[in-house]
Formats: structure tokens, sequence, C-alpha cells
């Protein structure tokens, strides 16, 4: 009997199936499209955005040689009105609209938006450089990596996110709009406003081309997760900041304030972002052929790249001080061992579907939903190709941790952790992960360290906006605004 189970996901199914907007729909007077949301999300994985009228943003596409709009270069270094270290009020860059992005957003204004995101450029080449990209760009620098796997590891990926958040009735003080159980039913009663909510949150997803696998009530109050389909990773990332610019739009049209804080209630477990991530290769290897429950070479290299390089990915994916408060053992969260293991939701990396060469993927749980999407796929995917690169080159892969099995790294004795390889921690705090990520000259190296460099400054000047409050309560209601 055939036990494999889930649905057949691959690259090319994935591509044929996405929503595809065109100038030529912008142009046509259905749908009634008034305005245009330029979009970007910079280090500190704020949403912002530049709103064009429709004629006008129809105009710069077809009448401009280099379509975009002017941005000031400091936009990457802001944190609330503090400029972060190495950058300045001076320059300008070219944002440019990205038109593969656009996506008719439902929910997010009186009628529906056309959303697009784009890439920075230089004005003009600077210095010896012959090309205008702007290494500091998140979205550029996921798109560099995905050419870069592409070409050397002849491997794409599929991505897909669950999106936790919390539904607030106020923020000071911070008060849930509803109390319930994980999944419990009675988190979406009938006539219930947190029901209203989710529906219409659920309903704008769809009609956007957001595909839905399904939503639920989660555990921590007012907490709920829209688990939304796979893609490539990034179409996935630009789904994902749609997805949260609906969310929060949606909730706010009921009066209720959307956080993807960390963990805004210390008694129960925290909200995060789980990337589930499945590996495909484009080149036919025998040794790259999925098989049931034993993972093939190119799934393997994957594995072992990102939990060599965990710890300074860390910095990236658990970006401010209360990412830590969530990161602990025996919450839920992935503990705070560098671990993997099968079906075990205590590891960093819980492999699923084993047996389901067709469904098997990856559910990375060090993320959390203050990490900017494009940054933290592109450092995860730098990292993996460090170790997948040497299956070309001849090199033996080795995975030197093994299955954590159905026992939490934090229980197991020391001598049992090191017998399966757990012998490193994830960082214990934002400084400990800046530091972990500015000594890890290999991803520093394949990320670039221009861009490690100002993403380090942003995230130490917006650890210290975060923290500037006196009290815990005062902190955690800036955070609950914030995010």
């Amino acid at each position: 009997m055939d036990f494999t189970h889930g649905i057949d996901y691959t690259p090319a199914t994935v591509k044929a199936s996405s929503v595809a907007i065109t100038l030529a729909h912008l142009k046509s007077s259905f749908p009634p499209i008034k305005y245009v949301r330029l979009y970007w999300v910079d280090f500190t994985n704020m949403r912002r955005c530049r709103v064009i009228p429709r004629e006008s943003f129809i105009q710069l596409i077809e009448k401009s040689n280099r379509p975009g709009v002017n941005i000031a270069k400091v936009a990457l270094g802001l944190v609330d009105l503090f400029i972060a270290e190495g950058f300045q009020p001076i320059g300008e860059f070219l944002y440019v609209p990205d038109l593969s992005s656009l996506r008719i957003l439902h929910g997010v204004g009186k009628t529906p938006i056309l959303g697009v995101l784009g890439r920075f450029e230089e004005k003009q080449p600077k210095g010896d450089k012959k090309d205008v990209e702007v290494e500091l760009c998140p979205r550029t620098a996921l798109s560099r990596m995905i050419r870069q796997v592409q070409s050397t590891c002849s491997a794409e990926f599929l991505v897909g996110f669950e999106s936790e958040f919390i539904l607030l009735t106020s923020t000071k003080p911070v008060v849930p709009l509803h109390v319930h159980s994980w999944s419990a039913s009675a988190g979406m009663l009938n006539g219930s406003k947190e029901a209203e909510i989710l529906e219409d949150i659920a309903d704008s997803l769809q009609d956007s081309g957001i595909k839905i696998e399904l939503f639920h009530p989660e555990a921590a109050p007012g907490q709920y997760e829209i688990v939304t389909g796979p893609l490539s990773p990034l179409e996935a990332a630009d789904a994902l900041v749609y997805t949260r610019e609906i969310i929060v739009n949606v909730a706010a049209k009921y009066g209720v304030h959307a956080t993807f804080a960390p963990r805004p209630f210390m008694y129960s477990p925290g909200t995060s972002t789980h990337a589930h991530i499945s590996v495909h290769d484009t080149a036919n290897r025998t040794q790259c052929k999925k098989i049931p429950n034993e993972l093939s070479l190119l799934e393997k290299g994957f594995l072992a790249g990102v939990l060599d390089h965990l710890p300074a990915i860390a910095a990236i994916t658990l970006p401010i001080p209360a990412s830590y408060k969530r990161a602990v053992d025996g919450t839920w969260s992935g503990g705070t061992y560098v671990s993997w293991g099968t079906e075990n939701r205590e590891a960093s990396i819980r492999l699923t579907n084993v047996a389901s060469p067709n469904s098997r993927r990856y559910e990375c749980r060090f993320i959390d939903s203050t990490a900017n999407p494009h940054l933290a796929l592109a450092a995860m995917l730098g990292a993996a190709m460090t170790r997948m690169k040497m299956i070309d080159e001849g090199s033996d892969v080795r995975l030197e941790i093994q299955d954590a099995g159905t026992k939490q790294a934090a229980i197991m004795t020391e001598e049992e952790r090191k017998a399966k390889g757990i012998t490193r921690r994830l960082p214990l705090s934002s400084e400990e992960a800046r530091s972990n990520l500015r000594n890890d000259r290999e991803l520093c190296e394949v990320l670039g360290t221009e861009l490690v460099d100002a993403f380090l400054s942003v995230n130490k000047t917006l650890e210290d906006a975060l923290m500037q409050d006196k009290t815990e309560d005062d902190q955690l209601e800036r955070l609950v605004e914030y995010y």
C-alpha cells in the first residue's frame, strides 16, 4: 500500500499557476484601480511605500527610459528618526518597479489597489562599476542568491510561509481581542469580531491571488495563523510582504491592531514566521534523486549549509531582543540548540513528510516576523549554497549533526547531544547574534560585506530604539506598535 501523502508541488507547476498582472490590465477599465503602492522593505522589516495615481504610474512606466522614483539613500539606514552609523542624508537611489511583482491587493484600501515591489539602483554607475546594482538592497540580494544557487548548484526551491499574528484591541496597555486555545473553534465563533476579521483577511488574500492552504486559531491570546502556498523564493518573499500588509489593513478596518511581535505574552508561545522549504534538482543527477525515507544529496547539502551557519543567520532571522524571548527551549519555538529532527518541533529545522518525496520539505523554525523576508531567504540560500556546491565539485557533503529523533536537544544529556553532533547553540541575544554574523567570514563573503556591515549597523540602532524605554511594559507597547 502506498502511504505517501501531501500535494506534489514543483517549481514548474507552481510557476504555471502564478497570477500574472500586466500593464495592460492596469490600462483597462477593469478592475477599477485608482492607486499604485510602490513598496520596499528595509533592514528593520518595516514596509514602506510611495503611493502613485494610476495614470501617473502608467506614464512613469511608458514614458521613462528607466522607470523609477527617487528615494534618499538614508532610507535604508533609518530607524524611526534615528540614522544608523554609516548612513547620511546625502544622495539618492532610483527605486525601480519590478513589474513581475505586480499584484492587485484587496483589503488595503477602500477599493483594490495595485501593489508592486522593486529594487534600488544607483542613478549612474559608481566608481569603476559598470552596473547600477545596489548591494544593500535586500530584494536584489535575494535575486542574486537565487541566480548563484541555480548556476553553481543546479538547484531550485519552493518556499511557503506560516504567518502568525495577534489581534489586539489596545496597544496601551496590550490587550488581546480574544483568548482561546490552540486550534479551538471557539476562537472563530460565528458573529464574533475575530471571525469576521479572519474571514475578511482570508477573502482579501485569495482575491489578491495569494493561495491559502489553511488558517486557524493559534495558542497565544488573540493569536491566529494563516498558511500560504509555496512559491519560488522571490515570489514567496514578495507574497509575504503583501500578506502582512493585507492582515494589518483589514484588522485596522475593524478598529483592531494586528501585531507580529515575537512574544507579547510571556505565559504563552510566541509569534513566528516558519518557512517551509523544499529543494529541487534541475540537473537530474542520480545522487540527487528523491526517494522515501532518505535525504537526497542536494537535500543533505541544503541542511548541512544552513545548520553550519545558523548561529550567524540568526542575526537576520531573529533580529531584535524580543526575538530571544520567543526562541527559548520548551516553548515549541525550535529551541536554542543548532539541531534538526524528523517531525521534531523543538529542533531548529523540522524535516516533515520524510517518506513522501514529492511533499518532503524542511520547516525552518528559527525565523520570526521581525525579519526582512528577502534578506532572511538570501542568508539561508547563501548558507545552503556553501555546501550544495560541493556536489558537483566532487567533495563529500557531510551532515555532521544527526537527526535529534524524538527527544528535545535541551533535555538530552551532554553526552547524548555530543553523540548526535549537537554541540552548538543559537545566540541567546541579538548582541551575540551580531557578533556571530560579523565573524562568519564565509557567509559574509556570500552575502557581501557591504550589505552585512550596513545591516549590522541598522540592527544595533534598532535595538537601541526598541529598548529606550525604562520599563518592560513600555518596551512591549513600543514593540507591538512597531511590529
